[in-house]
């Protein structure tokens, strides 16, 4: 029986032996590094083994990205209806349904969730299949819970349980 690579500790061995080739230890360095040492696993994917690694990069790449995206959007949202004399925040708890299935996805996800303005994750369910959310923007519970699952639970599982 033979152990599975682990491709991470892989890819940040080649970043360092780039450091130690180019002699230059900076960040900027160690990151290119670790792009080149991603992109020889990538291409050598075959040779070592099916891996999940270089697509669940890219999915927490995609995560980060996205959720920053979200960050913005929802503080600038959340600033303007406090700034501003009309508001239009429709406050309510909803029920989530959770696809995702680790402890460290629901983790992710509830902490994401609270992390955003204007919602707060509040508690999920005994049986691990329901988060319950209050939202300040919930004037079409449907839609936001489709957004939500569309959108932050999707990407949190695409990195964390490598789907």
């Amino acid at each position: 029986m033979t152990q599975p690579i682990n491709a991470f500790g892989i890819n940040v061995m080649l970043a360092v032996v780039w450091i130690a080739l180019t002699g230059s230890v900076t960040l900027s360095g160690l990151m290119v590094g670790f792009v080149l040492g991603y992109l020889v696993l990538a291409i050598i994917q075959p040779l070592i083994g099916t891996t999940t690694y270089p697509r669940r990069v890219i999915a927490w790449i995609r995560l980060i990205v996205m959720f920053f995206y979200e960050l913005l959007i929802s503080s600038v949202h959340v600033a303007w209806d406090v700034l501003t004399p009309t508001h239009r925040a429709e406050p309510a708890i909803l029920e989530v349904p959770l696809d995702v299935k680790s402890d460290t996805g629901i983790l992710l996800v509830t902490n994401l969730i609270s992390l955003t303005p204007g919602t707060l994750s509040l508690d999920v369910s005994e049986d691990r299949k329901t988060l319950l959310i209050h939202a300040m923007f919930a004037d079409d519970p449907e839609a936001l819970i489709a957004s939500l699952k569309g959108g932050m639970e999707k990407w949190v599982i695409d990195a964390v349980e490598g789907a």
